[in-house]
């Protein structure tokens, strides 16, 4: 088995259609999806709100 590890650069409130189109062409299965959270405001700091940066998606290739 091999894997591939794809970086998806992400607004949350407007990727939503672009991710779902990047899971739908992907040729092998999905094994995890890894948000990469990134504090940049006081808010953020203390844990109030979180802003998702990127995710990582962890494909596993079929091989035949």
């Amino acid at each position: 088995m091999k894997y591939k590890v794809h970086r998806i650069d992400i607004i949350m409130e407007k990727d939503q259609h672009n991710l779902e189109q990047f899971l739908n062409s992907l040729k092998g299965e999905v094994v995890s999806i890894i948000p990469n959270i990134k504090k940049t405001s006081l808010a953020q700091i203390y844990g109030l709100t979180n802003k998702i940066d990127f995710l990582l998606v962890v494909e596993k290739r079929i091989t035949s």
